[in-house]
């Protein structure tokens, strides 16, 4: 059932973001009179299609659809969605109606300015929507973060490896002071940091990075998980222990093994599942000796105190500014990531996912919040990958309309539709990299 919430949250993103995308193409060239002569959601490859306006059936139920000038449709392969417009040589290489008289209504015989607002369409629509749904969130939900100040770490295989230890406090990446704890990971690799300055205990060390292990950070997810400190904050008072521990009252030892962290104890714990264990409880300045009970799911059965979660909210007007500023940052932080990849030195390129990476990130149950943010960062991530200059993206369709704009030569047919099958040879090679990526990934 989780797998099936997960399959269709990543359909439903992924189509929303697909007709958005594709809506930008639409609009534009609809305003310049430019004919569209397709809209599709999914490729309907071999012509098999799953649903089109201009099947019998509703034609029948709609007569005027016969009349319409674009015919819209859902194809069977899930791997994108197009709009094909005329005279324009695109995914659906219709060479044919090239060699045709050029038409007023088609997207060759417009100016070049038209063109590239129509191939700018798309990744604008992405933008767009990307910035009203951060708004949206901002003005709903607020922002929420845990302060790095005063926080402290608890390690990974990775990153005891490279010199980090549980209860580290991480106090600056190259000079850097990062403000939100969870993106500790994510800043040591995007800044490319070399340095990091610890507190660990009373000393303060800086510990050397190795920028030949930036794949592996990419692939080790909670290297910096958040130490809790096993601090009772409450407990039932049905449970046998509440007689025992009190509020503030916080646990160093477990059957007689040293005990810093609630991570700790979730290691030791299950092993006295059932019986009772001695607990060495620090209560203000006093020591104490406790002989608690452990339920069989190796639980004491208290509540820790939690870390502090630094909130606001935002009124109509501020979550705008909140937005825009949200966006530019998940931009920023993205073109990073590109950067990382495009150095293969780096080894980054492993990190690249399918839709199967893709469905990973998205939650086991319906979470709005977390829905909404997701289709917003996708939708900034599609939009910086088509900006990118590869013929068959429409960052390459842009590079050619504007080298037209500024020499006054146009490429030619010939070499658009070479350029076109390269670029798309290209995005095959990357969907197999991302595809294989993933397969490997599942069978480490």
């Amino acid at each position: 059932m989780t797998v099936l919430i997960k399959i269709l949250q990543v359909i439903l993103a992924l189509s929303l973001l697909i007709i958005i995308h594709e809506s930008g193409h639409f609009f534009f060239a609809k305003i310049f009179g430019i004919r569209v002569e397709k809209f599709f959601l999914f490729f309907d490859v071999g012509k098999f299609k799953l649903f089109s306006t201009k099947s019998g059936w509703f034609v029948k139920l709609f007569p005027a659809a016969a009349r319409w000038e674009t015919e819209y449709g859902i194809g069977w392969l899930p791997l994108g969605g197009y709009c094909k417009i005329a005279g324009m040589i695109d995914e659906s290489m219709d060479l044919e109606s090239m060699k045709r008289e050029p038409q007023p209504w088609e997207f060759r015989t417009h100016p070049a300015w038209q063109r590239l607002l129509v191939m700018a369409g798309g990744v604008l629509f992405n933008f767009i929507s990307a910035i009203v749904i951060f708004c949206c969130i901002m003005g709903i939900w607020g922002s929420a973060y845990i302060p790095n100040e005063g926080a402290r770490i608890y390690v990974n295989e990775l990153s005891y490896d490279m010199g980090f230890r549980n209860g580290d406090h991480i106090i600056s990446m190259d000079g850097y002071e990062p403000e939100d704890f969870s993106s500790l990971q994510a800043e040591l690799v995007r800044r490319e940091v070399s340095s990091v300055k610890v507190l660990r205990d009373r000393d303060t060390l800086d510990l050397y990075i190795d920028r030949s292990q930036v794949s592996s950070m990419l692939n080790s997810p909670d290297m910096f998980a958040l130490a809790i400190p096993f601090v009772v904050d409450s407990i039932d008072a049905l449970n046998p222990n509440s007689a025992l521990l009190a509020r503030g009252d916080a646990i160093y030892s477990i059957g007689g093994r040293e005990v810093r962290f609630l991570q700790d104890a979730r290691k030791i714990l299950p092993q006295f599942s059932g019986a009772g264990v001695e607990l060495g409880v620090l209560r203000g300045e006093d020591s104490l000796d406790v002989n608690a009970s452990v339920d069989s799911l190796g639980r004491l059965g208290v509540f820790m105190q939690m870390p502090e979660v630094r909130t606001r909210n935002y009124s109509f007007t501020e979550s705008i500014p909140a937005g825009l500023k949200l966006s530019w940052e998940t931009v920023s932080g993205y073109l990073k990531d590109i950067k990382l990849i495009a150095t293969p030195s780096t080894g980054a390129y492993k990190s690249v996912g399918s839709f199967i990476a893709i469905g990973q990130i998205f939650p086991s149950a319906w979470d709005s919040y977390r829905f909404m943010y997701l289709l917003a960062l996708l939708s900034i991530m599609l939009g910086v990958m088509n900006l990118l200059p590869i013929p068959g993206l429409d960052g390459g369709h842009i590079l050619f309309t504007l080298y037209e704009m500024v020499s006054g030569r146009k490429p030619s047919d010939r070499f658009l539709a070479v350029a076109q099958m390269i670029g798309m040879i290209l995005l095959i090679l990357l969907m197999l990299l991302a595809f294989g990526n993933d397969i490997g990934r599942h069978i480490r």
